[in-house]
């Protein structure tokens, strides 16, 4: 059985000061694309002047104090015919704990978070198309025992880009991933996913291992040479199946002590101008429209992160500047119970239908 991500209560931050020149200079280069070449960690010494040796032994100290999390592909949900959503739910405060750690175990649930406000668990869950989404999130609610729920999937998707410049000390998501404006069902997508993709996926959504060839015992096990791997990786990034290759840092553990889900009421008739606006502030590392209910106004969501919730006040004073939209709210992360990628293909870890519900 895989280990289950241990809770973070947000209380520990490693100050930027804490990591040398070389080790931000390594950081930059491996959440902005990881080199996809025989040997990774010598391209990536060659770029920031180091040795191999030295940037696998500093990777491997980054990752021991949870800096680095994973080095692997990312992937578009909705390329791979997957549903997902965030889902916003309410918890007694002697029942969000358990609770948390029951939805950690689901291999769809891959952001999971305590925030301030009446919903107090936001999480994101991704699902194959032969399931009901809805029907999922109701079962969880039911299990789990949550008072309240609130389903928010994306209406439109604006931006998705998480990079921290760590010789700067800034966030700077200035080159984010946007998606097709076209709409596509989950199905359709499904239908042109071939078994090679599948099989693709499985192996390149895993860990990278800290080896001087590394992608090597993935093309072993995909049956094929390792430059045919890469020819594939490029493939499916030309057709935005696999968004990128990289690292993902903890945020908070890289110096960025605060985490805010900034949310917007706007009006309907200025969604898709105001979301475009949104999305081009380098603070702003997801941009999406979602629905509105009458207790739950926020159409527009904006996460950021900043060295501080000032910063993070500040990122929303000038959001609000350049789009002309003021009535906001500031939701903080306050404890991390997971965040890794989707894992893809691997439904058979967790049936909803045959777990009990929590005591």
């Amino acid at each position: 059985m895989r280990a289950l991500p241990c809770p973070d209560n947000l209380t520990k931050t490693m100050p930027l000061e804490e990591f040398d020149p070389i080790d931000r200079e390594i950081m930059n280069q491996v959440q902005a694309a990881f080199p996809l070449v025989a040997e990774p960690y010598k391209e990536v010494a060659r770029r920031v002047g180091s040795t191999e040796k030295d940037v696998m032994e500093r990777l491997s100290v980054l990752r021991e104090k949870n800096v680095v999390r994973q080095i692997g592909a990312i992937f578009d949900t909705r390329k791979l015919g997957y549903q997902s959503m965030l889902v916003a739910m309410r918890f007694s405060e002697d029942r969000l704990d358990r609770a948390a750690r029951f939805l950690n175990r689901h291999p769809g649930i891959s952001h999971n978070y305590e925030r301030d406000g009446f919903f107090n668990l936001w999480f994101t869950i991704a699902v194959p198309p032969d399931r009901s989404l809805e029907d999922e999130v109701y079962r969880l609610g039911v299990l789990t025992g949550a008072e309240s729920t609130r389903l928010l999937p994306t209406i439109r998707f604006f931006k998705i880009g998480v990079n921290f410049d760590m010789v700067k000390g800034k966030s700077s998501a200035t080159d984010g991933y946007v998606p097709d404006r076209q709409n596509g069902t989950s199905e359709s997508a499904a239908s042109a996913i071939s078994q090679d993709i599948v099989d693709f996926v499985r192996v390149m959504q895993e860990a990278l291992e800290p080896v001087s060839r590394p992608f090597d015992p993935m093309a072993e096990k995909l049956g094929m040479p390792v430059e045919q791997l890469f020819e594939t990786a490029a493939e499916l990034i030309d057709q935005k199946i696999m968004r990128r290759y990289s690292a993902v840092l903890h945020h908070r553990r890289a110096g960025f002590s605060a985490n805010a889900m900034i949310v917007w009421k706007v009006p309907e008739e200025r969604a898709r101008e105001v979301g475009d606006i949104m999305a081009q502030h380098p603070a702003v590392t997801h941009c999406y429209q979602r629905p509105t209910y009458p207790d739950w106004p926020y159409s527009h969501f904006t996460m950021v992160h900043g060295t501080s919730e000032d910063e993070c006040e500040q990122f929303g004073r000038e959001i609000a500047e350049s789009t002309g939209v003021d009535e906001r709210h500031l939701v903080y992360s306050r404890r991390e119970y997971k965040k890794t990628r989707v894992r893809y293909f691997v439904e058979d870890e967790f049936v909803v239908a045959e777990m009990q519900p929590i005591g």
